[in-house]
């Protein structure tokens, strides 16, 4: 393929990042078929590093590079926390994320932060103490 007929071709790259995993799908426009994913655990091997910033640069650059390799050259992003009556902030491997994608050589249009906010919730999973430890 040609340099520019690869410019032109998009896909969505969805970032979902709590504190607990970051998990990197690429999508086409329509988010119906998936080119490629990546998430923390399929790069490190303890529990406690699926969700570092440098298991979500690795996982950016996983699918950057099969992006590249499918002729997609260029993603709109959308970024997801866990959202609801869970934590309402990106973990630490969203930026580090971005980051990767824009280094590995990817065209990014427009990042957009989707996380799902809650009108009037469920009560939170804990009981009337909180979770006691």
């Amino acid at each position: 393929m040609s340099e520019k007929t690869t410019k032109n071709r998009w896909a969505i790259v969805h970032i979902f990042s709590s504190y607990n995993n970051t998990i990197v799908t690429a999508t086409d426009l329509s988010g119906q078929e998936t080119f490629s994913k990546c998430s923390g655990g399929m790069v490190v091997k303890a529990d406690r590093d699926e969700s570092n910033p440098y298991a979500a640069m690795q996982c950016g650059f996983r699918v950057a590079n099969d992006l590249l390799d499918k002729g997609i050259g260029a993603v709109h992003i959308k970024v997801r926390a866990p959202g609801g009556n869970k934590s309402q902030t990106p973990g630490p491997g969203a930026q580090a994320c971005i980051r990767a994608l824009a280094r590995a050589g990817l065209h990014i249009g427009r990042i957009e932060e989707v996380t799902p906010k809650s009108h009037d919730h469920c009560r939170r999973k804990g009981g009337h103490r909180g979770r006691r430890v």
